[in-house]
């Protein structure tokens, strides 16, 4: 099925994920393609939420691939309650998928995260076929990193919340908090167990492979965070990026206000409003690319 929106061709896709798992997926054809984009979302976040950045992405050369992770948005099953899967799934069999489907050798790769796309890209298999990785708001989701207020909301949700509303429907039911899409059971149970600790999974003792699976990435990498994202600030930022430790690797701060954007928190990176920050992404994947050129 294909749509036509402004000068971008809309391709809706159905994948399977490495798994078998069927997959929604959504590819913005560019009209000049200069490169191909990946897009790896938030936790809990449609791919629709990203259709705007896609857009604007595809008219600036890049066509530009979104998909919904298992249990979100087009890709949930009928019912949530009792739908068996692990947190890492989305990176190891959905984004490893989404990227085998996109990536070709005429043209270069780019990946663009927020959130959870931030964490996803350590865990991608087929990784060192991207030339270049974008994230916004990633951070390692200790409450110790967040200010106060939101400090003392987290831990609610955790401890209080979360825990009743699980018992209750057998998966997270966020849609009813107003914080995004349902969550399957197996992302909520690790998710809360992760956000313990300051450098998220690394400090998991579950998890001690994963430092050696960051530190072979070697895409450059630029990892950006404004000042008022209260789940994501760039202390969260730096503690969970110092895993990524032999790439080629930026951190970004913004001040969003003195930069006249006005507030971003954690979800504005990818509302129009956020469009300059969108110029800078794409722009550091045209220098990459100009400088692989030269080379």
């Amino acid at each position: 099925m294909t749509s036509e929106n402004s000068t971008i061709r809309r391709e809706e896709l159905q994948l399977s994920a490495r798994d078998g798992y069927p997959l929604r997926a959504t590819l913005y054809h560019a009209p000049q393609p200069r490169a191909r984009l990946l897009i790896g979302g938030a936790t809990g976040v449609p791919q629709g939420f990203y259709r705007r950045f896609a857009e604007y992405a595809a008219q600036r050369g890049y066509s530009t691939l979104s998909l919904d992770y298992r249990g979100i948005g087009q890709s949930k099953p009928a019912q949530l309650r009792g739908f068996d899967m692990r947190y890492l799934d989305w990176a190891t069999h959905d984004l490893a998928a989404a990227l085998d489907h996109l990536h070709g050798d005429d043209l270069p790769t780019y990946m663009v995260g927020h959130s959870f796309g931030g964490h996803a890209f350590g865990l991608l298999p087929g990784h060192e076929r991207v030339a270049g990785f974008y994230t916004f708001g990633t951070g390692a989701g200790w409450h110790g990193w967040m200010p106060p207020l939101e400090r003392a909301r987290v831990q609610l949700m955790w401890n209080l919340v979360g825990p009743l509303i699980v018992l209750r429907k057998g998966y997270l039911a966020w849609s009813k908090l107003g914080m995004g899409e349902d969550l399957p059971l197996g992302v909520y149970q690790q998710w809360k167990r992760w956000c313990r600790y300051p450098r998220y999974f690394f400090d998991d003792p579950e998890q001690g492979h994963l430092a050696a699976q960051f530190a072979n990435v070697r895409t450059p990498i630029v990892a950006a965070n404004t000042l008022d994202d209260l789940w994501a600030p760039p202390s969260s930022r730096d503690a969970f990026m110092a895993a990524y430790s032999t790439a080629p690797y930026q951190a970004r701060t913004i001040d969003s206000q003195a930069e006249g954007l006005g507030a971003i928190g954690h979800m504005g990176y990818f509302r129009s409003s956020a469009t300059p920050l969108w110029d800078e992404a794409l722009g550091w994947f045209e220098q990459l690319q100009t400088n692989r050129r030269a080379a």
